[in-house]
């Protein structure tokens, strides 16, 4: 049997959320193959093997088991012991092979045949696999529909009895939304076993007051959760008033969530007890984990690898709890002694200690909550699985996130991307880079500066918050205001300083002051106010209102805020308020108006304590409001794309490759990939003499440029290393020579080599990288050319894949972007040209994760045109992207 592939083992969630470990297949799995073949009806297994057969024999079992994992591959989905799906193919050419799957009849409809699918193609395309074939009977139409709804483009032929299947493997544009359509289906689906159990049992309680356990129970009895709750305890009664067993098995029923609270040592054993007695989920609150180090790292391994291999989800370990604040639901398993009222926040934190100033901030603030999750060390539930549930809770309206480490943030800005088009993501601003990681936290590391991932998820629409303070702030106005309609506001108070203060803020925060903000006396009467106040609401040129009001010998505060509330509330224009000892979302800000049902609804104006505050989360609120609105692009859908010819190119570069290590592509051959994808670099021919040189102008042509080969001095000019605009022969040996002087004095090269270029036509230098980055997977960055740039970080990043408005934005963002726009007086560049590089770079990059370093230095911008220069391609032998074609958790 050929080497292992350990890279294709995964953990997957199926269709109704629950888990299965999937693998390639091994020889010690003929007994259970051989068990779920013989628990097959005889019809599935006629639709297999098509023809009657109730017993593998020996030889075909041998054949099923023994595979080379290469022309011959197997993958088994199993839970537990049992084996619950098996996806194969045998190659029948270079580049096609035939598939075929058996799925058990237990487990149909779950989604195993589609994963299995999806991790087949790629394994194969690992092999050079480019199209797959299958035979299946008319009367398998659950087989059919797998080949059918994966979003390739399947033929069909029909034959003596038999539908024959063929499709190409490469990832398509549907099979990509297919894929991601489900893996989100799947992961809400598992969350929601998480956050909405009909019954919870609690083990590791003790009758201790003050322990973890007893805390536990007291709080979900106290929050009147609307299931059962059970207690396990081997020697005591009851706990806390809850009636106790000796043991699962004990149990009259069957818990859907586990709350465990054991040390750590133990937790594997309790979790493979829960899987044997059917639970779903368990949410893990002991500690002495991974943040212990790596004894404990490697019981969270065993037991998140326990639990997913029996189909359960792992809250934790770690955790400091969830909640579900849903009237049906009303569950507490956190060991939090007080919860803010029921709203529309959904509130995530992996750090316990957070966890509590989250849930008190918001109490205080009087903002509600729809749900809480703390993940703890997130060795299972993540950030990424909660927001897929979020998107399509009706509960949840606003989604704050205290983040501490990303372990996918690739996947994250794609699914926050897709939340953000519908409901306002908020994320704590941390070290997300993994450079900076708190104990129990594994993720890999990302080369790039802090500000990249800030680029990447505003990319994403999501908004960011350096404080949990700003987080609120922003929750406050997302929880109770429309998003603000324009850039256009109004500010009215009691105080002329203030509102000068509040003008210069808001203008610095780019948003626009198109009247004269309103300033009425100190003593203002109440009347007075809300004339004022009705009027301003009324002003065409205004979108959202900025009040402030400081007590005085004047109108109450509490009119005041009453006439504030009331005009906000008709107006239905986004309003902020300054109230000196109202900050939140409180009673005095509140009034309630009948919607078209008849019903009276609450609608409260957030009060904060700093005007500062209140601007910028106004102006936050605001530029969501216009990312939300705006046209996000069209993904390039082009046909002329020669994915083989790219993997050709870098197959041959790798034979003999260290494992790990990048290979450098030679130069014609980093001029040959680009080619694949309709790139062209300016022709250049290399010479290392005088004559040499001279022949190659003369068939380039003059006037010609010189660089220095030498990566040292490749694109520095001050140093003597490129020679311009050189347009006839005395001139180029003259500067051909010196170039040479300059390699030998500086870099040490007996025999230097020069590029000899034809001259691009003048414009402005940038230059464009793309690559596989550890962390953030394929990433493209965007900037103009030269030291300045770098020094000072003036480089934009995004995400593939992008769309057109994605590169245009790439583009404008730089500082020095107006050095293409005609700055000074220069003459305007086409920006068409590079944002069509950046585009199919970044389907490149997409669609080839060994790509590792991807460098354009330079790509010249000019009013009709660009022109590469230059290129330089680094390889990898065994790519390891992180959110690829597969679905897997991580």
């Amino acid at each position: 049997m050929e080497h292992y592939p350990h890279a294709w083992e995964a953990d997957v969630v199926l269709r109704d959320g629950g888990t299965a470990h999937l693998r390639p297949i091994v020889p010690s799995d003929a007994a259970a193959l051989a068990r779920m073949h013989e628990s097959q009806s005889p019809e599935s297994i006629y639709l297999r093997f098509f023809a009657p057969l109730p017993k593998l024999p020996k030889r075909d079992l041998d054949r099923f088991v023994n595979v080379d994992h290469h022309d011959r591959v197997a993958l088994v989905m199993t839970i537990g012991a049992d084996i619950i799906g098996v996806g194969r193919y045998d190659k029948i050419s270079d580049t096609v092979a035939e598939v075929a799957f058996n799925i058990a009849d237990a487990h149909q409809g779950r989604g195993v045949g589609s994963i299995l699918l999806e991790h087949l193609a790629a394994a194969a395309r690992e092999s050079g696999i480019q199209r797959f074939t299958a035979e299946v009977l008319p009367q398998n139409r659950s087989m059919l529909q797998v080949f059918q709804a994966a979003g390739y483009e399947v033929s069909r032929g029909f034959d003596d009895g038999v539908v024959a299947v063929n499709f190409d493997i490469d990832p398509t544009a549907r099979s990509i939304e297919v894929q991601a359509s489900r893996e989100h289906r799947a992961e809400s689906k598992s969350v929601r076993m998480v956050l909405h159990p009909s019954s919870v049992v609690v083990i590791g309680a003790s009758r201790k007051h003050n322990s973890t356990g007893n805390l536990l129970i007291r709080n979900i009895t106290a929050a009147n959760f609307t299931g059962t709750l059970w207690v396990v305890h081997p020697e005591v009664d009851q706990i806390a008033g809850v009636q106790a067993y000796p043991s699962l098995a004990d149990l009259p029923g069957t818990a859907d969530l586990a709350v465990i609270a054991v040390p750590a040592a133990s937790a594997t054993e309790v979790v493979q007890e829960c899987a044997a007695h059917g639970v779903k989920a368990v949410l893990v609150i002991s500690s002495g984990f991974a943040e212990t180090g790596e004894a404990g790292a490697e019981l969270q391994r065993q037991m998140v690898s326990t639990a997913r291999s029996y189909g359960m989800r792992v809250v934790g370990p770690n955790s400091f709890g969830l909640v579900n604040e849903a009237e049906d639901i009303s569950l507490n398993a956190s060991l939090a002694p007080f919860l803010p009222a029921s709203g529309t926040l959904g509130l995530f934190s992996q750090s316990g200690a957070l966890g509590t100033a989250l849930l008190a901030a918001a109490k205080k603030r009087g903002l509600g909550i729809s749900t809480f999750v703390s993940a703890g060390n997130r060795a299972d539930l993540s950030g990424n699985d909660v927001l897929q549930y979020w998107e399509e809770d009706p509960a949840t309206q606003t989604v704050g996130l205290y983040l501490e480490s990303i372990g996918n943030p690739r996947k994250f800005a794609r699914i926050a991307r897709r939340v953000s088009r519908v409901k306002p993501v908020i994320v704590i601003k941390s070290d997300l880079t993994g450079r900076e990681l708190p104990p129990g936290h594994m993720v890999r590391t990302s080369s790039l500066a802090p500000h990249t991932l800030d680029q990447v998820l505003g990319q994403a629409g999501v908004i960011r918050a350096d404080t949990i303070h700003q987080l609120f702030d922003l929750a406050q106005v997302f929880s109770t205001q429309k998003l603000p309609a324009g850039r256009r506001v109004g500010v009215i108070g009691n105080s002329a300083a203030m509102s000068t203060l509040i003008v210069q803020r808001a203008r610095a925060q780019g948003l626009h002051i198109e009247i004269e903000p309103v300033s009425l006396h100190p003593e203002v009467e109440a009347g007075t106010f809300r004339a004022e106040l009705e009027a301003m609401y009324a002003h065409a040129d205004v979108d959202s209102v900025i009040v402030i009001f400081t007590p005085s010998a004047g109108a109450d505060e509490r009119e005041i805020a009453a006439h504030v509330a009331e005009a906000a509330a008709r107006s239905q224009k986004t309003t902020v308020a300054c109230f000196l000892g109202i900050h939140g979302v409180q009673d005095e800000l509140t009034t309630h108006l009948p919607d078209g049902e008849g019903n009276r609804r609450p609608f409260t104006v957030p009060s904060y304590v700093g005007l500062e505050d209140a601007v910028w989360a106004l102006a936050r609120a605001t530029e969501y409001s216009r990312w939300r609105a705006a046209d996000h692009g069209r993904f390039l859908d082009i046909e002329d794309l020669d994915d083989s010819g790219v993997r050709e190119v870098i197959e041959s570069a790798l034979p003999g490759a260290a494992p790990g290590r990048p290979v450098t592509l030679e130069r014609e051959k980093a001029r040959a990939l680009l080619s694949c994808y309709g790139i062209e670099v300016l022709p250049y021919l290399t010479a290392a003499s005088v004559d040499e040189a001279l022949r190659a102008a003369e068939t380039i042509g003059y006037p010609v440029a010189l660089k220095a080969v030498s990566t040292t001095l490749r694109h520095r000019m001050e140093l003597g290393g490129v020679r311009l605009n050189i347009d006839d022969p005395a001139e180029l040996r003259e500067d051909f020579l010196a170039i040479q002087d300059v390699i030998r004095s500086m870099v040490g090269e007996e025999e230097p080599l020069v590029d000899i270029q034809a001259m691009a036509p003048p414009g402005v230098p940038c230059v464009i990288r793309a690559g596989e980055d550890p962390l953030l997977g394929p990433l493209l960055s965007f900037s103009l050319a030269g030291d300045t740039t770098e020094l000072l970080g003036d480089v934009q990043h995004r995400v593939a894949p992008l769309t057109d408005k994605d590169a245009a934005d790439m583009i404008r963002s730089v500082k020095a972007s107006p050095r293409l726009f005609g700055y000074r007086g220069l003459p305007p560049v086409n920006i068409e040209p590079l944002k069509n590089v950046l585009e199919r770079l970044s389907v490149l990059v997409e669609r080839h994760p060994q790509i590792a370093e991807l460098e354009i230095n330079p790509i010249v911008a000019t009013a009709t045109d660009a022109h590469l220069l230059s290129v330089r391609i680094e390889v990898l032998p065994d790519p390891t992207r992180i959110d690829s074609t597969r679905r897997l958790l991580g």
